[in-house]
Formats: C-alpha cells, sequence, structure tokens
C-alpha cells in the first residue's frame, strides 16, 4: 500500500472508531481476572532523611482507585457497555473499597467473591515533587502488600464456573491474569474453548509465566519488554520473528505489543506488523496501559471491528494514558473520543 493508500485507510479506521464510540450501546462484556487496589500518595520531596539517603515525603492528598480487572471494568463501563466482572477480594476494608467504588460507578458486584481472611492485593505508589521548583512529580516508590498464600483452588473454580454462565449473550470475554489465583490452566483453557464456541472474542493479558493459560486466545497483550525477552530466550533474530513464533505455538489470533512512547504494534499470523507511532507529544506516565488496551480490544472486537481497527482503538486508549496523570489514567468515552478527533486532526494536517 502506498503512503497515501496508508493515509486514506488510517482516516477511515478513525472514523469508523469515532462512530462505534458514539453507538456503543450495552452490549455485555464478561470480564475475569486479578483485582488489585491502587494507592497513590502525592507530596513534596523537599528533603532527605537524617539518618539515611532517601527523601522525605511531605504527604499533601492520596487517592484510591480499582485496579486491574477492577480497572478494566471501569473502562468497559465509561464507553457504555455492560460488565459482568468475576474476581476475588478479600474481607478486608480495600477489598471493601473495591467493591463500593465499582458500585458507585454502576458497576455490578455480584460476581465478586469476598474470601474470608485473605488480604487483598494493594499496591501503594508514592509521588513526590521539589515545592517551588519542580511542578512534575515522580514516582519515589511503589509498596505491594497482599495475601502470602495461594487462593483456594475451590474459589477459583467458582469464579470460573460464574464465567462461564455469563458467556452465552456476551460480546467479547477478557481475562486480565496477575498471575494470582483467580485464572487457572485449566479454567482459563475452558473459557477460551467455549467462548471460541460460541464466536467470541477472547482478548487475554497473561503473565508470561503463564503464557499457556492464554492458548489459543484472539488476542493477546504484551510489553515491548516482555516480547524481547522471549525472543532472545527463543534466539530469534528479531521481535517479527519471536512473535510469530508465539502465535504459531500458542496459537494466538494475534499479538498486540504495547511499546509506551514507542507505539503499539499488531502482530498476526499473516502479512506484515502494523506499526502505530505514539503521537502523545510529552507522555507524563504508564501505569494502565494493559487495561486501556483490553478495554479498547473488547469493546471494538465485541463489536465486529476488524483486528486492525481494534488495534487502532487500542493505540489511541494507550495514549489517552500516558498523557494522564497517575491515578485518572482509565479511559472513558469522552476522552477517548476527543483524542480520536485529535489523531483525525493530526492526519488531516500531515496530508496537505
Amino acid at each position: 500500500m502506498t503512503d497515501e493508500g496508508d493515509v486514506h485507510e488510517r482516516a477511515e479506521a478513525l472514523k469508523r472508531l469515532r462512530s462505534l464510540l458514539e453507538s456503543m450501546g450495552s452490549s455485555k462484556v464478561t470480564l475475569i481476572g486479578d483485582v488489585m487496589l491502587d494507592r497513590y500518595h502525592h507530596g513534596f520531596a523537599n528533603n532527605l532523611d537524617s539518618t539515611a539517603p532517601v527523601p522525605v515525603l511531605k504527604i499533601l492528598s492520596s487517592e484510591e482507585t480499582p485496579g486491574a480487572a477492577a480497572h478494566i471494568a471501569m473502562g468497559l463501563n465509561s464507553l457504555g457497555l455492560s460488565v459482568s466482572l468475576h474476581c476475588c477480594v478479600g474481607d478486608d476494608r480495600e477489598g471493601r473499597v473495591i467493591i463500593e467504588k465499582l458500585s458507585a460507578d454502576g458497576i455490578g458486584t455480584s460476581g465478586i467473591d469476598i474470601v474470608p481472611g485473605r488480604s487483598t492485593l494493594t499496591k501503594i505508589r508514592f509521588y513526590g515533587s521539589r515545592e517551588s521548583l519542580l511542578d512534575k512529580s515522580q514516582i519515589l516508590l511503589q509498596a505491594d502488600r497482599g495475601p502470602r498464600d495461594d487462593l483456594p483452588e475451590g474459589v477459583s473454580a467458582s469464579l470460573t464456573a460464574s464465567a462461564l454462565s455469563s458467556l452465552s449473550d456476551s460480546c467479547a470475554i477478557v481475562l486480565s491474569d496477575y498471575d494470582r489465583g483467580v485464572l487457572t490452566t485449566d479454567g482459563a483453557q475452558s473459557l477460551i474453548k467455549v467462548a471460541s464456541d460460541a464466536g467470541v472474542p477472547v482478548i487475554m493479558d497473561p503473565k508470561l509465566t503463564g503464557l499457556d493459560r492464554s492458548r489459543g486466545a484472539d488476542a493477546v497483550l504484551f510489553e515491548i519488554r516482555g516480547l524481547d525477552l522471549l525472543r532472545r530466550r527463543l534466539t530469534a533474530s528479531d521481535q517479527a520473528e519471536a512473535a510469530r513464533s508465539l502465535i504459531k505455538t500458542y496459537d494466538w489470533g494475534a499479538m498486540l505489543v504495547l511499546g509506551g512512547v514507542h507505539g503499539v504494534t499488531l502482530y498476526q499470523a499473516d502479512g506484515e506488523p502494523m506499526h502505530l507511532p505514539c503521537s502523545t507529544d510529552a507522555p507524563l506516565q504508564q501505569i494502565g496501559l494493559h487495561d486501556a488496551a483490553a478495554t479498547a480490544l473488547a469493546a471494538a472486537l465485541g463489536n465486529g471491528h476488524s483486528m486492525a481497527d481494534a488495534a487502532t482503538l487500542a493505540a489511541a486508549a494507550c495514549e489517552c494514558v500516558l498523557s494522564a496523570e497517575a491515578s485518572h489514567e482509565f479511559v472513558n468515552r469522552t476522552t477517548l473520543g476527543v483524542w480520536l478527533d485529535e489523531l483525525a486532526w493530526q492526519l488531516q494536517i500531515s496530508d496537505r
């Protein structure tokens, strides 16, 4: 395809996706996976501790937001989609906060199991800047707190069964795997098989240590660092060769590789890779890229769009995240629509 043809096709894709956002119905997406609570502390780090060479953070504000699969649920809900969420939390304050915040957004929580005696995974991030010197804050520390024991098998089996029962009237299914026990190999494979037999697109965000669980998925998400690690393990000549090998080995329909400021690349079994450069001028952070991409893929594929269109929407969603402040990075219909309009305008300018 010529450069002119590329520009025309991209312009048409942006029009289709803008129309999708405007006409998005309340189609149901089944979502299963691990959830967590993301906690953010913001403040000034003006001084060093008197006993160690570490900054002292004067906390000025704190925020909490549901993360991982719960974060995807918020994104899908904000696009106007109905979400059937299947996950678990502990019987602690953090678990209650996740349920309360999802409920406040109108997301059903009946599919959330509360596991007695279990702690909810919590990621605590500390952001600091220098007062009167630096406006832009940076992350100083991340602290993780959560369960020390494996999730009881009965919990994952119950969640898998409830997700299976939700598939019959779903337009897509998303499996968000943080290797915390909700998704087992048998459970994930049963979900993928039933969905595939029913013609329901399967989007999966797998852990590198659990790729067997993703076998047969229509689209899988990778970070560029993860693909490069596997490239070295496979002794492949480049990332494209590694991607083709992985797609063949695990019978994936496609692999979407997230590169942050380096853009997004779509690999499929046949054809050349499709690279979408990052259009964000000044990226602020990268937390939530996977969740944004999974949200966009489910919205596009679940509404009958091509994998190329889905990748284009995912790239735009990732750019919304890159441009957002920490703790405000989930994708919503308004922000994504504005960004699609911006991309279309940039395309018109570049084509003059």
